[in-house]
């Protein structure tokens, strides 16, 4: 059945207020969002949503979002003001008194009211009694970061991985101990060699008997990411010199997420994420080396191939990396949103512990071979912190 207008109740939760608009058996001519003043911006973040599918959007007012009998006085008033040919609540989001009082009316009145089931996209009809319905479609990653906030996604990367690149990430995990040492270097002279003009770096004459160093280097030429003319590297653009520079082990990752895509019911899954998002009167740019949505929750990989400097707890590169890592996934995903660190090296025990108290998933150095294992148990894992 078509429904024409729709009433929802704003919250920090995005998604329940997105899956039965991306139904085009669900989608409203109209969406009336019930928000209190504290939640403006996020009713902000979902017109962005609506609006260019062709929905008219409006918001009814509420001063307080906890004072039940305010809700349903102004729910009523929406309802006397106002004649529908046919309007249903989404119950899903907003506060409990919301929920409880916007509920209450509807019943009242014998108006439709559904629930959207937050991790199956599932329609389930509270009045009248009817099927639940499972949605057609279910959100992408532009549109989750979008109705949690951010002003624009860029998707760098989202086709599939050569089988030269897995072959190369594979050799370099499988004998992670001889190629561990000599890959800092390696990545050392591909962070200098960014010069426009000649994506090139000349090798120290005290390289020339460091074998593993020269091992490696053979490595990533089979790949075609680099050639080497005497002791120059020359890379073959800057996408090559940025697989070297650690980009392989963010592909890696990426083709684990890809392989689990089908059996895990990933729905969406990107490499390389730009995301812009404005607080104050600044732009402040978020870049995701791995982004994935399984059942409506965001999941974070950042991939460093380095080895972080510091052996203080709390003031290091590492507690730094995991930092930014936590609270990229709060602003990014809200509360079901998860994060793991890829790490190539190993990391210190303070490190591990730090990972912990943040609840961030960690897979590194030898470990790494199993990273496909580790984050099909992660998926498996529920989404609620």
């Amino acid at each position: 059945m078509r429904i024409k207008t729709q009433l929802v109740l704003i919250s920090e939760q995005a998604v329940p207020n997105i899956a039965p608009i991306l139904d085009e058996r669900f989608k409203p001519e109209q969406v009336i969002m019930l928000v209190s003043e504290d939640m403006l911006e996020q009713s902000e973040f979902l017109e962005k949503i609506y609006k260019p599918r062709g929905i008219k959007v409006s918001r009814w007012k509420i001063k307080d979002p906890w004072d039940v009998e305010h809700i349903r006085n102004r729910i009523e008033d929406l309802l006397l003001e106002n004649e529908y040919e046919s309007i249903a609540l989404n119950t899903t989001g907003g506060t409990k008194p919301m929920s409880i009082a916007a509920y209450e009316v509807f019943r009242e009145n014998n108006l439709d009211i559904f629930y959207i089931h937050p991790e199956q996209d599932r329609l389930i009809w509270m009045h009248p009694k009817r099927p639940s319905i499972d949605l057609a479609d279910r959100i992408k990653l532009k549109e989750y970061l979008l109705a949690y906030g951010a002003s624009k996604v860029n998707e760098l990367y989202k086709g599939g991985v050569l089988a030269d690149y897995r072959v190369l990430s594979e050799e370099l995990i499988d004998n992670i101990r001889k190629y561990e040492p000599a890959l800092s270097t390696l990545n050392y002279f591909a962070a200098t060699a960014d010069n426009p003009k000649l994506l090139s770096a000349d090798i120290d004459r005290n390289m020339n008997g460091n074998y593993s160093f020269w091992a490696i280097v053979d490595l990533f030429e089979q790949a075609g990411l680099l050639k080497k003319r005497g002791r120059v590297l020359i890379f073959p653009d800057e996408k090559s010199r940025f697989m070297v520079n650690g980009g392989w082990l963010e592909m890696y990752a990426y083709a684990c997420c890809l392989d689990l895509k089908r059996s895990k019911g990933i729905q969406d899954v990107s490499h390389s994420v730009e995301v812009s998002r404005k607080q104050g009167g600044n732009t402040v740019l978020n870049e995701i080396d791995v982004a994935l949505l399984k059942d409506n929750a965001l999941y974070l990989l950042e991939c460093k191939t380095k080895h972080f400097n510091g052996h203080s707890k709390k003031h290091s590169e590492g507690a730094d990396v995991l930092y930014k890592l936590d609270s990229i996934r709060d602003v990014l995903g809200g509360t079901q949103a998860k994060a793991m660190l890829v790490s190539y090296k190993k990391l210190e025990h303070h490190h591990l512990d730090r990972a912990k108290e943040l609840d961030i998933e960690v897979c590194c150095y030898q470990n790494l071979k199993f990273l496909k294992e580790k984050i099909e148990f992660w998926l498996n894992k529920r989404a609620w912190r």
